[in-house]
């Protein structure tokens, strides 16, 4: 089983390079997160951006598996089934969309949930989607949650009307003054319900390793980014679920022995959405600038993202809790026309010790910047390595030797196939 997983705060290109390369494999599997989750992929001009459905959906004959690790909305995600099949006419989810029965259920009220406590002074505002991920997974913990396998039960609708019942007292108590109408969102959610049991809904994990024990090949799919992750990223304002390789093993049971490469893709410089430390961040014209030109806004929310030069202490403490063994960089086509580009080499603390590799990123750290010359170039017509200007190269060789792995692809545009294979790996 092969991994791919954002290296930075999410929105590096994974649904891209999982859609170019999925075609390789027999199984693409999501491993963690819900409708939070938000890959765009372009396909004949046209841009689709998929939340729980694997990026492997657009290649024949390839399986899409929904995990374990995952947390399900029936109706979000029957909106996006139903966009798909606009976007795709000839696409047959219902034949090629696995889910598992132990993926808990995202309900109506947890993003209403979300919502009151962003608006809340009682409680820290990280800045979420208010898709309800946090509650469901919250409720997962406290064990008084539902799973996919609980919609085919003959009590299912009484026992998740209690749940959507008490959580409603919780709101109107707590105060929340917009509240749509309890029997507005049951509905919806029982009528998404219904169109869930359309899919095959099993034990994923053993479908998983039967297909790997039969010599086929899995292609794990990660959402956010391993600086988002619950336990290792900038805390608390990360995601609720496990981001990392670790967590395609549990998300997906899968031994860790069965995993093969661990592909990393990260922008050649950095975004993140939402509030918490951004050392690199640039809150100047240019930051703004190139916020426009990499058409830096959330593929799932819309939200302006901050932008910021590449933090190579935070990408080597990325490469290093994944066992990353290939780079994949994209967006250094939006850098091209600078003079100069810049990369983070390590932190200056107040104290004057410098920090090279911190998945701690200190606040009051000073970033130390590295001036690289830059590059000025169509990466578009590109079609060979051997068509990199120099500088690009020189920026690439410099990245290799700080991570220790190789930059195995290099992103040349948004389309699906601008991506140059840089190794013959």
């Amino acid at each position: 089983m092969d991994i791919v997983l954002g290296l930075q705060w999410g929105d590096e290109g994974k649904g891209k390079f999982i859609d170019l390369i999925s075609e390789n494999y027999d199984i693409t599997a999501r491993f963690n997160g819900g409708s939070n989750a938000g890959h765009s992929i372009e396909r004949n001009g046209r841009r689709i951006t998929l939340k729980m459905i694997p990026s492997g959906i657009f290649m024949k004959g390839v399986q899409n598996v929904i995990g374990t690790g995952t947390v399900i909305d029936p109706v979000s995600f029957k909106k996006e089934i139903l966009n798909l099949q606009v976007f795709d006419k000839t696409i047959q989810p219902e034949n090629n969309i696995i889910i598992s029965k132990k993926a808990h259920l995202a309900m109506p009220t947890h993003k209403l949930l979300d919502i009151f406590m962003e608006q809340s002074p009682e409680y820290t505002t990280i800045g979420t989607t208010k898709n309800g991920i946090a509650q469901a997974y919250s409720n997962k913990i406290l064990r008084q949650s539902l799973r996919v396998g609980d919609i085919f039960l003959p009590d299912f609708q009484s026992r998740a009307q209690h749940i959507l019942n008490r959580d409603y007292r919780m709101l109107e108590e707590g105060g929340m003054i917009v509240l749509p109408a309890l029997e507005e969102i049951s509905k919806e959610f029982f009528d998404a319900v219904e169109f869930l049991k359309k899919f095959n809904c099993t034990e994923t994990e053993i479908y998983i390793n039967k297909a790997l024990s039969e010599g086929k090949k899995v292609l794990a799919e990660g959402s956010q980014a391993a600086m988002l992750d619950i336990d290792h990223g900038t805390y608390p304002y990360v995601t609720s679920s496990s981001t990392t390789a670790s967590g395609a093993s549990s998300g997906l049971g899968v031994s860790p022995k069965k995993i093969g490469e661990i592909y990393g893709i990260a922008k050649a410089y950095c975004t993140r959405v939402g509030n918490g430390i951004f050392p690199t961040e640039l809150l100047d014209e240019f930051g703004d600038d190139l916020r426009m030109k990499g058409n830096e806004f959330g593929s799932n929310t819309g939200r302006p993202r901050r932008t910021g030069w590449l933090d190579l202490p935070a990408l080597k403490y990325a490469v290093m809790i994944n066992g990353v063994t290939q780079l994949v960089l994209t967006k250094a086509d939006v850098l091209s026309g600078l003079k100069s580009v810049a990369i983070c080499t390590h932190y200056e603390l107040e104290d004057g010790k410098t920090v090279d590799v911190s998945g701690l990123l200190p606040e009051n750290g000073r970033p130390v910047l590295k001036w690289m010359n830059g590059w000025d170039a169509d990466f578009t017509a590109m079609k060979s390595p051997s068509e990199l200007p120099k500088e690009v190269i020189e920026f690439l060789s410099f990245l290799e030797a700080e991570l220790g792995i190789p930059v195995a692809y290099l992103s040349t545009g948004p389309g699906r196939e601008q991506m140059l294979k840089l190794i013959s790996k």
